[in-house]
């Protein structure tokens, strides 16, 4: 088998970039991390590569993950920040990084407070740089609307890959407590957004999704429907650390959560969800253990 991979690390230092959802209520975060700071548990873990996902929509961020990486042999791959509403600037930025790990480009749509910026025409141009450079496309669709516009993009670019992060937030605190009518809204645009073959997406927040007190148990529906609907070749394994120590969550918490939620399946199976999937749409160098 290959290496393990977490497919959704993430670095920041609010002393030096910018973090426009770092408020009062995620105070347990607001401090630097650096990949060193988890690396003694992704060696108890058996995580052999990270792929570091930006936390900002800027590009100190970027340069903060891009040094991270330069330092750290476990980054395996960069998804930075270009501004994909100016095209010919994400393009210059692209070519400037050519040399570095960049594996994919992400954007923090949920925060946009236009609920349609991903269909703005200049978006569009610049995912067609995205797609001519095979890079991924990383969104945190949370809200069954940018599911939609999702599975639109993924329609329009099919040779883009589109990487739904923390599988869409499915509503597992509300399915917690018998409220069903979310989790069939999101079921629904899930299962709409995985019939097009260019997008996976990533079992990751699934903790901070199902609420204080969560076990293995409450985010079994969600990685149930996922692997429905996209399988595990198109479904990768993420700790979204360090925003799970908001929660109270620490690194082995989620990922020993995560990982008892697909022991029921083959092992060829796991391994593509622990790494294989990753490995292939991040184009990460492959290393035989």
């Amino acid at each position: 088998m290959h290496d393990v991979v977490d497919a959704h690390l993430q670095v920041w230092n609010p002393d030096a970039v910018h973090y426009p959802w770092m408020t009062g209520d995620v105070a347990a975060v607001e401090r630097p991390f650096r990949v060193p700071d988890v690396e003694y548990d992704l060696a108890d873990e058996g995580v052999g590569k990270v792929v570091l996902v930006q936390a900002a929509d800027n590009r100190a961020d970027s340069e903060l993950m891009l040094f991270q990486a330069l330092s750290c042999p476990r980054v395996a791959g960069v998804v930075a920040w270009v501004p994909l509403t100016q095209p010919e600037d994400a393009a210059a930025q692209l070519d400037a990084w050519r040399m570095e790990p960049v594996v994919g480009v992400g954007h923090r749509v949920h925060e946009e407070p236009d609920p349609a910026w991903l269909l703005q025409p200049t978006v569009d141009e610049s995912l067609g740089l995205l797609a001519e450079r095979r890079l991924t496309l990383d969104l945190p669709a949370h809200t069954p609307t940018l599911l939609g516009h999702v599975a639109t993009l993924a329609e329009n670019h099919p040779k883009l890959t589109f990487v739904i992060q923390h599988l869409g937030a499915p509503p597992l605190a509300a399915l917690r407590h018998g409220e069903r009518d979310a989790w069939t809204h999101w079921s629904a645009m899930l299962g709409a957004v995985a019939q097009h073959p260019n997008v996976v997406a990533k079992l990751s927040g699934l903790g901070a999704a199902a609420g204080p007190g969560w076990t293995p148990e409450h985010l079994q529906p969600a990685v149930d429907r996922a692997l429905d609907l996209f399988g595990p070749d198109r479904l990768m394994l993420g700790s979204n650390w360090p925003y799970a120590l908001v929660d109270g969550d620490s690194y082995g918490r989620v990922w020993h959560g995560l990982r008892s939620t697909i022991d029921q399946l083959p092992g060829d199976a796991r391994d593509l969800i622990l790494g294989g999937t990753a490995n292939r749409v991040y184009g990460l160098p492959l290393d035989d253990l």
